[in-house]
Order: structure tokens, then sequence, then C-alpha cells
């Protein structure tokens, strides 16, 4: 019991060193688009092209060496050997993309299509991250879990604290009028964005020294040929995930007219965080069922769980979906501050569902991780990436933005589709499919037709929203009564 008691807490801490860094992207969005914090919203769409380049550069830089570890860390004897090995890698490979950024620099930025000065701040971090992997990694493997949440909250916390300083601040600091506009003038407020994620990574590494301090830095080639061996399927499905996630960004910026793609970046990128709350709520809900996944794969008969467990999901992933749409106008000017971004609001239910199938797909990829078969995770996120490049190159050049949202949902609902399918051949659960899919149809269709028929007319939102949640209790009736004689019993004593 207490071996499971430890597992639930460091399991629940991971998960909010998980969440909270994904809440920060959410927490500058006002930040970004209050007007006249940045200089336009071609600048925030700007911001948002870099931060997609990040996420590529991120998987490319740790090429699956994270995961590499974990497994060789509890599969050889010699743990030492595993460190000293992943680290003197992610060091040398982390001075090489050093050294070509430095001496290519121009050419690197042309062929992102980002700014010199951009690039060289972005490089930096990008290998002060690189760096910051196997430490961090070390400290999951050796149960340090308070540590590893409180240096990833430090890093939030200064992240956030900094680009406030450096874009609110800032200005009345300074005491020369003159250099202040010069610095707006060569859109200095987009370097300070990555001057505070520098300073943030920075102070980040030097929390995580005391790994690079007691590393051995025993190095063992033929172990670093068999992790690498290991980890370039880990590589190449995080690129499939990455391009699914936010490549759309990059191919707006290509595919679209130079006058417009940034503009149009800029008010996608903004409007897309409303479906934050689908997000956290996948994430939130992936990291602290998983290990009781895996824990009750030993148990007999397990599928039935599992198959209650992605009803509870739908359930109350269905009722977000529908309570944002519902509110998304009552919403948006507490997150999207500017009205200059607003015209991309018509994307919020397609990028709300899209998150929903994406949840749903980890929920249902229970089977190929419990039955060791993860190749087809790997065929899964690169069927999905094909999907989201080729419609983003069919429709950006038709309806912009619109496009690159219907590719998500796509991308993301064929995903689940297909696991769901070759799951039921290899491992079969009983999930009750009819209930599924009316619960999906119901809530999708109120969410669309309140959003995009009787969009501001809030008493048939509410009162759609009202329907589907008394449809939803009369349906569970049977499985509320034990939740209710519960709260009963409690209330009593």
């Amino acid at each position: 019991m207490k071996h499971y008691q430890n597992l639930f807490k460091q399991t629940a801490i991971y998960g909010l060193a998980t969440v909270i860094p994904r809440m920060l992207s959410f927490l500058l969005v006002p930040l970004y688009t209050t007007a006249g914090v940045l200089g336009s919203v071609a600048d925030y769409g700007t911001v948002s092209i870099i931060f997609s380049w990040f996420v590529l550069f991120n998987v490319l830089l740790s090429y699956g060496m994270e995961t590499a570890f974990f497994r060789f860390f509890y599969k050889e004897n010699d743990s030492k050997k595993v460190e000293g090995t992943a680290a003197i890698a992610l060091i040398f490979t982390s001075l090489v993309f050093v050294i070509l950024s430095f001496f290519g620099q121009k050419q690197l930025a042309t062929l992102l299509d980002i700014q010199d000065s951009h690039f060289s701040l972005v490089a930096k971090i990008l290998a002060l991250d690189a760096l910051a992997v196997i430490p961090f990694a070390w400290l999951r493997a050796n149960g340090k879990a308070m540590r590893y949440a409180i240096i990833k909250i430090i890093n939030v916390a200064l992240s956030l604290s900094l680009n406030i300083f450096f874009l609110l601040e800032l200005k009345n600091w300074v005491k020369s009028d003159s250099w202040y506009d010069f610095a707006i003038r060569h859109q200095f407020e987009i370097n300070y964005i990555f001057v505070a994620n520098l300073i943030a990574s920075s102070i980040t590494l030097l929390l995580l020294l005391p790994f690079y301090r007691s590393c051995s830095y025993r190095f063992d080639f033929k172990l670093l040929r068999s992790m690498l061996g290991y980890a370039w399927p880990i590589l190449i499905a995080g690129l499939a995930f990455a391009i699914n996630e936010t490549f759309d960004r990059i191919l707006l910026d290509k595919l679209l007219p130079d006058d417009q793609s940034d503009i149009q970046i800029g008010m996608y990128s903004a409007c897309y965080k409303l479906a934050i709350f689908m997000t956290l709520f996948g994430t939130a809900f992936r990291l602290g069922i998983e290990p009781y996944y895996f824990k009750q794969a030993k148990q007999e008969n397990p599928q039935q769980q599992y198959a209650q467990i992605l009803e509870v999901f739908v359930i109350i992933g269905s009722v977000i979906l529908l309570s944002v749409a519902v509110f998304a106008d009552f919403i948006k000017p507490f997150i999207v501050r500017s009205e200059s971004y607003w015209e991309a609001m018509w994307i919020v239910p397609i990028i709300l569902l899209a998150n929903f199938f994406l949840g749903i797909y980890h929920n249902l990829s229970v089977w190929y991780k419990i039955t060791d078969r993860t190749n087809y995770g790997l065929m899964f996120s690169i069927i999905g990436a094909i999907i989201t490049l080729g419609l983003n190159f069919w429709l950006i050049p038709i309806i912009g933005f619109k496009g690159s949202a219907l590719a998500t949902l796509s991308a993301y609902g064929f995903m689940a589709l297909l696991s769901a399918c070759i799951g039921a051949k290899y491992y079969p659960i009983p999930y009750n499919w009819p209930k599924i899919v009316v619960y999906l149809v119901l809530s999708t269709t109120a969410a669309f037709v309140s959003f995009y028929y009787f969009r501001g007319v809030y008493i048939v939102g509410i009162l759609l929203l009202v329907l589907f949640v008394a449809f939803v209790g009369w349906t569970e009736r049977k499985n509320l009564k034990p939740l209710k004689f519960i709260i009963i019993n409690r209330r009593s004593t």
C-alpha cells in the first residue's frame, strides 16, 4: 500500500510539473495580445512561428535520449555508465549545434525565415534546454520528484515574470525615450520575449549543475549505439507529433502571401489558445490515469475498467467542449485581449474537438502500450503527420487558417479511429461505442449549433448545455447511484 501511495504522490507531482509549463503559454496570451504590448498582430504571428520551430528543434536536439536514458538506466547494471554516456552525447551534440548556429547563423535564419537577432537568441535557448534533458531525466529516475517539480515551476515563474517586466515595466525604467523608440523600431519587443526565455533557461541549467558535478562521465560507445537504436523511433514519433501540433503555423507562413501570413498566424495562434481548457483536461487525465493502466494490466480482466475510463473521459470532455463553445465570446476578452485577433474565433470549436479526439486517442493507446506494440503508436503519429501536411498544403491556399484547423481535426480524428479499429483486433476492450458515439455527436452538434448559428444568444447555448447534461445524467443514472450513496454516507458521518 505504501508503494502505491508513493507512486500516486510522484505521479501527482510530475503531473503538476507538466501542466504548469503548458499553462505558461496560456498565461502569456493576454500579455502578448494586449494592444500596445507587441507592435501588431503580425508580431505575435512572428513569435508563434518561432515557437513552432522551437518544438521541432527541441525534438531534434534531444533525439529520443530522454526515453532511452530511462530504458537503459533500469536495464543496465551500471547506471553510472548510462548517465555518463547519455550526458556526454547530449553535451557533444549541443556543442555541435551551437558551433553550426554561430558560423551558419545567416544561412539558418534565412532557411527558417526568421530574423538573425531572433535566431541568435533561439539557438542559445535550444542548446541550454538540450543540456537540461538528461539532468531532468536523472531526477525522475532517482525519484526526486519534488526537486524536479520545483525547478520546472521556477523556470515557468521566471519566464512569466521576465516577460511581464520586459514588455510592460521596462519602458518605465528607461530614462531616454529616444533609446526606447530605437528599440521599438527594430522590433525589440519580440527579442525581449526570447531574452526572458534565455535567462530562465540559463538559471534552470544552473539549478541542474549538481548532476553535471556528480556525473562520472564514463562513456561507452557500444552502449551509445544501443541507446541510439532504441531512441530513433522515438525521435521519428516526436517529429511526427511536433508536425501535428505546430507545423500548421510554419505552413501558413510559407503558403500565404507575405502581406497576410503573419497577421493570419497571429490571429490563429491567439484564438487557438482558447482550446487550452480541453488540452489541460486531456493532459491531466492522461498523466493521472497512465500509471493506473499499467497497474491494472496485472489484474484479471482489466479491460472492463479501461472501457469505463474512456466513458468518463468522453462525458467530461463533451461537457468541456459544449461549455467553452457556448461561452467562448464571454471568455475571449480575458484571454485574447485585443479585438484585432478575434477574426479567427471561427476555429475555436474545431480546435476544441480536435484536442478532444487527441485525448480519446491517448485513452485508446492503452492497447498498444500494454501489449508492447508501440510501433503502432509510431505508425499512427506518422499517418497523422501525413494528413496534417497534406490537408494544410491543400486547404491553406483556399481558406487560410480555417484549413489548418480542419487539418488538425482530421488528423487527430483519424488517429483515434485507426487506433480503435486496430486495437479491437489485438487487445479487445468492451467499449460501449453506441453510448460514446451518441455523447460525441450530441455534444459536437450542440456546440456547433450554439457557436455557428446562435453565437452570443446565451439563452440558446445554456439551454443546449443544460439539456445535454440532463441527458447524460439520465443515461448514467445507474452508475451515479453508488456515488450518491457515498456522498450521503459521508454527510451523515
